[in-house]
């Protein structure tokens, strides 16, 4: 029987849910969705409400051109989201996302900002107040609000998008980082008014003589409050909350350590703008601060910064609101918690962390020497988890390989209930097997095996090796960039695995891979492959391997130390890590991981003239975290070393002149997908190789 993932087009069609949304009365939530567009060249998206006890009743809230994001509940219980969709107060359409609201009892939503350079997110919103705690940027020179707005103009009327830097970094993953910087301002939606008409904001006569003044701020809209004036990159914040009554923000904010940083926990004052440090120490991050419901404690991630000597493990502390009373709890817990959020008590905090191949929801008990409960038991991984203050169960975003995100209800007795959603989850041509080895050091080594339909002794099922990036991440979670299950929909076994350096399985299973990236991560992927290809419905003779970022770096790290797979597809990969050290967007983290011989020793590019398998090489030109030079390189050695007489060479190198790290528009996907299981085809399968059509 056909699925969605035979077809690309067909695979690019289906919705996903993207975020969620709890109500203040846990019993409803808003879901993100995205579409396809019609035209296949980008994403719709858009907010509906569910039920959140798993009855019928999804209904559509938002419909616009430019989509909504970012959805979050005032405490009154409308909806807020942010938006480029055009303002029919505002005296022309901005490109620029803004913050818009939906009220609760019905009536069109509305925009309540106005900002030149929009807003980037909703930060934090009160649970028991109108306070909303916004990032956004501002210019630098900028001496107000209004101000910013004449700078952007005269920067636009001039075409000007040089950016001048006066410290580290200037990239990050994927965007340039300035000229404005990212601030955190608060707004009142109380100050929110309605008017019959149109609003006439008049500037002063001064500023009316001069016409590069800018337009005041609108006056029937709350005033943003700039809480981190003349903030530099220290508001990038790795973290913000506010307290029920909207009086404070807790916020992680950077402070420069060289040509690197650490975060700290600052205490803002919202009526005086004053900043109190609540915990700042040198080499460690304080990061993730939640504050309970009864405004009283404040709960955190403390993380000594890592060295070549090994990783640290991400502590989680309890405090008094100003930082007083501070101890750390679940002390012998040996995972990385990836969320927080206080329990409907505040008698515990409520956590996600990578385990063992999934991702459970845990209970963290305030209480000295308390265990830790794990309160979902099953082969997900959760994601933004919602605490239904009325009844403590909990409503979360859950996936695996085989189910796409969808929404659901944890109860408080562990019962997961499904909630219906306008998205149904997709038939995946496979089944998921748990497949697992013992390393050379004793170490256990598992992972996912995808089989295709029809896999059996007698018709073995080609294999290949998938690896994650990172590294420090693991293989349990569904992704719509890697999609294990449009190989399968082609008639390969998928083995995605779990190698040293991932997360999930304690600190010290990270440590076996640490400053050795060569080492434990390659063995432990060649005894997994071994042990899968010992299956009898695995034909061992047809393999391949591929990978993206650091699964780039283990495919080019594979390439040039074994022959054992017929072909090797290496995205936005590590090549030689000398270069990539200082080029990279931010450098002061690998610097201070690696030793400068373990650079070297573990450098891909040093074995180059041993690659005996065809490599497809995939870089995107925006790519700034692994920077297009990494993947020159490797294309300029390859050809060096293998290219013919007449210039025609086995390897491939597929060219994105307009993407990042991740390669995320529609068609180009396409062409990502049809150019790797074409080469795949050719040397695994034997077909004969055809270029995409699209390529030219």
């Amino acid at each position: 029987m056909p699925t969605p993932f035979d077809s690309l087009d067909t695979f690019l069609a289906i919705p996903r849910i993207e975020g969620l949304a709890l109500s203040p009365d846990g019993t409803r939530a808003v879901l993100t969705i995205a579409a396809l567009k019609k035209d296949g060249t980008g994403f719709d998206r858009s907010l509906w409400e569910i039920p959140a006890d798993g009855s019928e009743g999804a209904r559509r809230l938002t419909r616009s051109a430019k989509g909504e994001s970012a959805p979050r509940y005032t405490s009154s219980g409308d909806v807020l989201f942010v938006s480029g969709r055009p303002d029919s107060d505002a005296d022309e359409d901005s490109e620029t996302g803004q913050l818009w609201v939906l009220p609760a009892g019905g009536g069109e939503a509305r925009a309540v900002t106005r900002l030149a350079g929009g807003v980037s997110d909703v930060s934090a919103v009160a649970e028991a107040s109108a306070r909303v705690i916004l990032a956004a940027d501002l210019l630098p020179s900028a001496t107000s609000i209004e101000d910013d707005a004449r700078l952007r103009a005269a920067r636009k009327k001039k075409n000007i998008s040089a950016i001048l830097h006066e410290g580290y970094p200037v990239r990050y993953w994927d965007h340039d980082l300035g000229p404005a910087d990212p601030h955190l301002l608060s707004l009142d939606l109380g100050d929110l008014r309605d008017t019959v008409g149109a609003v006439r904001d008049e500037a002063p006569d001064a500023e009316k003589a001069d016409s590069d003044a800018p337009a005041p701020y609108p006056a029937s809209l709350p005033r943003p409050q700039d809480l981190t004036p003349r903030p530099g990159r220290s508001a990038d914040a790795s973290g913000v909350a506010v307290t029920p009554d909207g009086t404070t923000v807790i916020a992680a904010l950077r402070v420069s350590e060289g040509y690197g940083f650490r975060t700290r926990l600052v205490s803002i004052d919202v009526a005086s703008g004053e900043h109190t440090i609540v915990r700042d120490e040198p080499r460690v991050d304080f990061e993730l601060p939640v504050i309970s419901h009864d405004g009283t404690l404040l709960a955190y991630e403390r993380t000594e910064k890592s060295t070549p000597d090994g990783p640290t493990q991400i502590e989680v502390w309890v405090s008094a609101l100003d930082g007083s009373h501070a101890r750390r709890i679940v002390a012998d817990w040996d995972r990385w918690p990836s969320s927080l959020a206080f329990d409907h008590d505040d008698a515990a905090l409520i956590a996600t962390a990578d385990q063992n191949g999934r991702g459970p929801i845990f209970r963290l008990p305030l209480g000295e020497g308390a265990a830790v409960e794990q309160l979902t038991d099953d082969d997900f991984t959760y994601t933004h988890v919602a605490v239904d203050r009325a009844t403590g169960d909990l409503v979360a975003l859950r996936s695996n390989w085989m189910a796409p995100s969808h929404a659901v209800r944890v109860t408080r007795d562990g019962s997961v209930i499904p909630l219906a959603a306008p998205v149904a989850l997709p038939e995946v041509p496979a089944t998921m097997t748990e497949v697992e080895t013992t390393a050379d050091d004793g170490a256990r080594v598992r992972g996912w095996l995808l089989l295709p339909e029809g896999a059996t002794a007698d018709a073995p099922a080609p294999l290949l090796l998938w690896i994650h990036g990172g590294p420090l991440n693991s293989w349990n979670a569904w992704s719509w960039r890697w999609t294990p299950q449009l190989a399968v929909a082609r008639g390969y076994a998928v083995l995605l695995p779990d190698p040293a350096l991932s997360t999930g399985y304690g600190l010290d299973f990270i440590a076996r891979g640490w400053n050795a990236w060569g080492a434990a991560p390659y063995t432990d992927l060649l005894a997994i492959t071994d042990a899968v290809e010992a299956r009898a419905d695995i034909d061992e003779t047809r393999t391949a391997a591929m990978g993206g970022s650091f699964g780039g770096y283990m495919a080019n790290w594979i390439a040039g130390h074994t022959d054992r797979f017929r072909a090797i597809v290496t995205h936005a990969s590590l090549w030689a890590l000398d270069q990539f050290n200082p080029t990279t967007d931010l450098s002061s983290y690998w610097q201070s991981i690696f030793t400068p011989e373990a650079m070297i020793e573990n450098s891909p590019h040093r074995f180059v003239r041993d690659i005996r398998s065809p490599l497809l090489v995939i870089h995107g030109d925006r790519d700034y975290r692994v920077p297009i030079g990494e993947g020159l390189r490797l294309w300029s050695e390859l050809n060096d070393h293998f290219a013919a007489d007449d210039g025609t060479i086995v390897h491939r190198f597929l060219y994105f002149p307009d993407e990042n790290h991740w390669i995320l528009k529609p068609q180009h996907a396409v062409v990502w997908y049809e150019t790797v299981f074409a080469f795949l085809g050719q040397h695994v399968l034997g077909e004969e190789w055809k270029k995409p059509d699209d390529l030219g």
